[in-house]
């Protein structure tokens, strides 16, 4: 189950450049400086790196740490993971929670009143994208706070900001009533991965 909380700061993987390794400690040094949930997102990597990639996570990180698939209900389950984050292209939330059951965690990824209608299955929503990114091809133009804003009272899920979030803007997502942000390029790209981290937390109110 979800506990809200741990919404705070969502650190999603950007590849596997530097193979397994680096994404764990890439991810440990996240949570260090406060990410409290990790999605992997390998979106180029094929089902067996994603589940060697997260049971190396599940492994090294804290127990409190969900490790959130993309995409895969199936993966999750052979990984042992927490949950499983799907888009609008993936299998809809109520497909994914009778293949997951009650138990592990399902978000789903929301721009839009249609996309925000099929989420009353989900355990939480990721909203966006907030400000322009480069992170995701598919993303879509960036909605602002505003909309966002909307989606999240429309959702009536807790919620996360994603898309463009780093530091200098994270606190406009949670003035907007998201739980908490969820953050690729700003994270796994940094030159100090723990020290982005801390620098989000400090922008968020911790």
């Amino acid at each position: 189950m979800l506990n809200p909380e741990t919404l705070r700061l969502v650190a999603i993987t950007d590849g596997v450049r530097g193979g397994a390794s680096e994404i764990v400690q890439r991810a440990l040094a996240c949570v260090r400086g406060g990410a409290t949930m990790v999605q992997l997102r390998l979106k180029d990597a094929d089902a067996r790196t994603q589940v060697e990639v997260a049971r190396a996570l599940i492994a090294a990180l804290p127990a409190r740490i969900p490790i959130i698939m993309n995409d895969r209900a199936d993966l999750a389950i052979a990984a042992g993971a927490a949950g499983v984050h799907v888009g609008p292209e993936d299998l809809p939330a109520a497909a994914v929670r009778r293949i997951l059951g009650p138990a592990r965690i399902v978000g789903v990824s929301v721009g839009n009143d249609a996309e925000a209608l099929q989420a009353s299955d989900a355990d939480y929503v990721g909203i966006g994208p907030v400000y322009a990114t480069a992170s995701k091809g598919d993303a879509g133009s960036a909605i602002g706070v505003a909309e966002l804003a909307r989606l999240i009272a429309l959702c009536a899920r807790p919620a996360v900001g994603i898309g463009g979030i780093d530091a200098t803007n994270a606190a406009a997502v949670i003035d907007a009533g998201a739980r908490g942000v969820a953050v690729i390029r700003a994270l796994f790209s940094a030159a100090d991965p723990e020290e982005a981290a801390r620098s989000l937390r400090s922008a968020i109110g911790m």
